[in-house]
């Protein structure tokens, strides 16, 4: 397997897909998703045995380099690996891809070839993405998932698609090009060499230069988390995208944010991390809280899930910036379970809206007598998404905030806590008005039950569900020693710059009046 190219196989296996696509006749639409199915669970099967062949260790595995690109000092390479900060993401990334093609059997039926060559497009630039080891080759790939997302909301969303997708793409390109701008920065501060992030994880830049070069990074990860106050394009962008387009958005997209600041902002610059950490504490609780609050406010049930988004990923910025292995750990797992239970509530929004075309809380009520299959399906859901023990949400978010609790965010991991209690109440009061009480409506009353489909669907969801809330070593034990280097690295780069005097001593001074070297 070394010697195999098993990494950009998967990579650009859904390019194969692409290629093959424009020779299927327009009007053949089952065939059109037939192939895109086909070759996103490819994709999934060819990514297993970077599972099974991954060895429990901190060191980057499956490597692959190849020179790219060399004009004048710089030097670009196809330098792609994975480690236990990446593994399940690119895992997550191939298992929800088929889930979200599936989801759209009966969802679209105009343009249904250049749809899912967008889906397949947005698959390889989110791979590449999280396995590239260069910096230049990363930023391709961040700038790739762009276009594909922003046809997918402009073209098939809902009635105001066309401000949502340019809402989210000038989001999205305003901290882009300041990452480009601090990564090119970043490349003449290192001197001449290539743009590998294992480099530059070696240099020792001066605060300054950190500061800046940090938020400029940061700003970029903090739109795509998104972290408040910059979460403002996403409940437009959820509410009008198609329900594969929202899934791929909550499941993954949202992860590149997280995944930057893991991957790239933090160890990169570990002393603007510590002099910004109270920051990113104090945005991250106001996320977790206000996101709630508007949550419960909320009549649409879509944009209701794509505010605990935001609630959710608060929780995740709180385990990163905790800066210690129980809180980085936590922070991964949720992101996974985020991706699992968020994933789940857009399909559920999305097969209600399919037979209704509504998603107003008002309109519905009493759903789980005519629809009992759906109403089970959507209350585990619903727990998972909460937190209830034995669900995959409820070791994530005990992870986070035992690890804030243990670091210096000890207070807002207290507060924080409160979240919990917030979203079982707009989630449950939620569930109740939609499946209980009287069948008023007559719309509803001739409402049909999930049908094969949509239960094949949910099933891996709803497996993941538990899998991963009874018992997540598995997953836990193949991340933490990668996480363990990183919390090692940044520590030991912030000490090694604390314990260098700030003002050097005048050679004229005494020994008995010189600085006294603080540790």
């Amino acid at each position: 397997m070394s010697q195999f190219p098993l990494i950009s196989v998967m990579t650009f296996l859904p390019l194969l897909g692409v290629v093959l696509l424009f020779f299927v006749p327009k009007q053949s639409h089952s065939a059109q998703r037939g192939l895109a199915l086909l070759v996103s669970l490819a994709t999934f099967v060819v990514s297993l045995p970077l599972v099974t062949g991954f060895q429990s260790n901190a060191e980057f595995q499956f490597i692959e380099k190849v020179p790219w690109i060399s004009a004048g000092p710089f030097e670009m390479n196809y330098h792609v690996a994975i480690d236990g900060i990446s593994l399940w993401l690119v895992i997550l990334t191939t298992f929800i891809m088929p889930i979200a093609i599936l989801s759209t059997w009966t969802a679209v039926e105009n343009k249904v070839k250049e749809y899912m060559i967008c889906l397949l497009l947005l698959e390889v630039g989110m791979l590449g993405a999280f396995v590239s080891l260069d910096l230049f080759l990363f930023y391709i790939f961040w700038e790739v998932m762009l276009i594909p997302m922003y046809f997918i909301i402009g073209i098939w969303g809902g009635k105001n698609k066309i401000y949502a997708a340019v809402k989210f793409f000038i989001y999205t390109m305003v901290g882009s090009l300041l990452m480009l701008v601090a990564l090119i920065l970043l490349y003449f501060k290192a001197g001449a060499g290539d743009f590998t992030v294992l480099r530059f994880y070696e240099l020792s830049l001066d605060p300054v230069t950190q500061t800046w070069m940090f938020l400029a990074f940061a700003l970029a990860f903090a739109i795509k988390v998104p972290m408040f106050p910059l979460h403002t394009w996403l409940p437009d962008a959820h509410t009008e995208a198609p329900t594969a387009g929202s899934v791929i958005l909550a499941a993954v997209l949202l992860k590149m944010g997280t995944y930057g600041f893991v991957r790239f902002a933090i160890p990169l610059f570990p002393d603007a991390t510590a002099q910004f950490t109270p920051l990113f504490a104090v945005l991250s609780v106001i996320g977790i809280i206000y996101a709630a609050l508007v949550a419960m406010v909320q009549e649409d049930v879509k944009k209701l899930v794509a505010y605990s988004s935001v609630a959710h990923l608060g929780y995740v910025m709180l385990g990163v910036f905790a800066l210690n292995v129980e809180g980085l750990s936590g922070g991964m797992l949720q992101m996974l379970n985020h991706g699992v239970s968020t994933g789940a509530l857009f399909l559920i929004v999305g097969f209600i809206y399919e037979r209704r075309h509504t998603r107003l809380i008002t309109d519905f009520g009493g759903l789980a007598k005519q629809m009992p299959v759906f109403a089970t399906i959507f209350m585990i859901v619903t727990l998972s998404s909460i937190g209830l023990p034995g669900t995959n949400g409820f070791v994530g978010e005990f992870l986070i905030l035992t690890g804030a609790f243990e670091s210096e965010l000890r207070w807002f991991a207290v507060i924080a806590a409160s979240g919990v209690i917030l979203s079982a109440v707009y989630m449950l009061w939620m569930y109740q008005r939609v499946m209980f009480g009287e069948l008023t409506n007559p719309k509803n009353q001739t409402l049909s039950d999930l049908n094969a489909r949509e239960i094949a669907i949910m099933l891996p969801l709803l497996v993941l569900v538990f899998v991963m809330g009874v018992y997540p070593t598995p997953f836990i034990n193949k991340m933490n020693p990668s996480l363990e280097k990183l919390v090692v690295h940044v520590k030991s780069k912030q000490t090694a710059k604390a314990q260098i005097p700030q003002i050097p001593a005048p050679q004229a001074l005494p020994a008995a009046v010189l600085p006294v070297e603080h540790k």
